[in-house]
């Protein structure tokens, strides 16, 4: 005998609601504002003043050999084209505006700057950028009045956009540094080309004015973008600062449930030996009283005591049986002795059980077996304890001469079933999830029938799930109750066919190299 293949969905050792909503109302809503605050959150530059600033520092300090390197490349060049042009003052000039942004960034990076600070040290940086701009216009101004052609005009003109570019590089995290850097450059070739009116001078001009414009509006947009990422850098902190506490949080409180849980373990197995004990005296010498084993009761009144004491006892002994076992399943210490049992013996036999008790109430069980149902691999006290408990529901809720019907039999996906139906009072549609839940019951059930623990369903549910299974309630109102336990086809046990008789395969002989 073999199981037979099947696919079927892992269920969890505990007892889940899968009909109830499970959300913690506290985690959600803050899930939700930090959603909205993440969806609504402004680029505002402010915020990230220090930031901004730190981070043009850090540029300038990185970049501090790039300027004085090309100063000195447009320097042979220039003296190259002209050797008598006085190149000399002004790279002193332009390597001395450079130092002083150089101490500036300097000072900058070694102290703290704070949010009041941030727009001194801003207006410091941003003459830094106007005093390098002057500079670039006095090259601007110098002249080669030997040279013959446009080459000198090129060489000034190349230099020129080269220098602005360098500058945007540079003055990306600094707000309005390309173009309050290069206004003095761009206010003297205007002059420039005014005053001479000649051809190249304003096109200099122009070119000289577009390239700041537009590498004004590259740095700002990279810019812009730069404060799009810290915002969202910010914004991803927060929220790993918020997980962290959250789980702290999660961590100490599931420290406390294990406590908890503990705690309730070790009582409920002080508690059940404690109360077994005077229980089997109870019910032991209640029994013998009511039974009048030691000579009859002269009053029928303390018949009827002791009859009254025995059943407490039982229904006590029940309840304290029912929250072990259930406490067992959801420790997940519940385990399953398995072996190959008929699903059809087991139905027959817990029907025989409870035919005593529906047959005082007048209600008739029918049986809808079907025939020759194949082994199944279960644990037989576990199945056994499942459906004594859907047939002892269905007695305990029928009313007087109801009818109860219960089927054994093939699932669509392989599996099999038992389904226990009763004409009882039923149960509300709202009221599923309360049945379904630890020591809950119907209102409607509790009115017309004798009191229960309310853990004979999520016992099953447990059960079932620790067999792979599941259990489906149907129920409507004064129209009866139906409930099946079904497990699927993993569980099912099949023969294999006989093997057929084969020729027998020859021996091969051995052959060496």
């Amino acid at each position: 005998m073999v199981m037979s293949n099947g696919a079927s969905a892992s269920a969890d050792k505990n007892i889940v609601d899968l009909s109830r909503s499970h959300r913690n109302k506290a985690v959600s809503k803050t899930v939700r504002a930090t959603r909205e605050r993440l969806q609504s959150t402004g680029r505002n530059a402010s915020a990230f003043d220090r930031d901004v600033l730190a981070m043009h520092v850090n540029t300038v300090l990185q970049g501090a050999l790039v300027t004085p390197f090309f100063v000195a490349i447009v320097t042979a060049v220039g003296l190259y084209i002209n050797p008598t042009a006085n190149l000399f003052g002004w790279a002193l000039l332009a390597l001395s505006v450079h130092a002083i942004n150089i101490l500036i960034a300097r000072r900058a990076s070694r102290i703290e700057i704070t949010a009041a600070d941030t727009a001194k040290w801003h207006r410091r940086l941003l003459i830094g950028q106007i005093l390098i701009g002057v500079g670039w216009a006095v090259f601007a101004l110098q002249d080669c009045a030997s040279c013959s052609g446009d080459g000198y005009y090129f060489y000034q003109g190349m230099a020129l956009l080269v220098a602005i570019s360098i500058s945007a590089m540079n003055s990306v995290m600094l707000r309005q540094g390309v173009l309050f850097g290069f206004l003095p450059l761009v206010a003297t070739l205007l002059v420039t080309a005014f005053l001479s009116r000649h051809p190249l001078d304003i096109g200099m001009t122009a070119m000289a004015a577009i390239a700041v414009v537009f590498f004004h509006y590259i740095s700002q947009r990279q810019y812009r973008s730069n404060l799009t990422l810290m915002s969202y850098q910010s914004e991803k902190d927060d929220l790993i600062a918020e997980l962290e506490v959250a789980k702290s949080m999660s961590d100490e409180a599931r420290r406390r449930a294990e406590d908890a849980n503990l705690a309730k373990s070790r009582f409920l197995a002080t508690m059940s030996h404690e109360l077994r004990t005077p229980l089997n005296a109870i019910l032991g010498f209640s029994e013998v009283m009511n039974s009048e084993l030691l000579g009859p009761l002269s009053n029928p009144t303390y018949r009827e005591y002791a009859a009254d004491i025995h059943r407490s006892g039982e229904h006590l002994l029940n309840l304290i049986n029912e929250i072990l076992d259930l406490s067992r399943i959801e420790a997940g210490r519940y385990e399953l002795n398995e072996e190959a049992l008929s699903l059809l013996d087991i139905a027959e036999d817990c029907i025989g059980m409870v035919q005593l008790r529906a047959s005082t109430k007048s209600i008739v069980i029918h049986e809808q077996f079907e025939p020759t149902l194949p082994q199944i691999w279960a644990d037989e006290k576990a199945i056994r304890q499942v459906v004594l408990n859907l047939l002892s529901n269905a007695v305990k809720f029928t009313t007087q001469g109801g009818e109860i019907t219960v089927k054994v039999g093939w699932t669509a996906g392989g599996g099999q079933y038992v389904a226990v139906k009763d004409n009882g009072p039923g149960i509300p549609e709202e009221e599923i999830p309360v049945v379904l839940s630890a020591f809950g019951q119907g209102s409607i059930a509790i009115k017309s029938a004798e009191q229960g623990t309310g853990l004979g369903l999520p016992i099953v549910q447990a059960i079932l799930a620790k067999h792979d299974g599941q259990f489906v309630l149907r129920s409507k109102l004064r129209e009866g109750t139906e409930a099946i336990a079904i497990l699927p086809a993993t569980r099912i046990l099949q023969s294999l066919p006989a093997v057929e008789d084969t020729a027998p395969v020859e021996r091969r002989r051995k052959t060496f190299a």
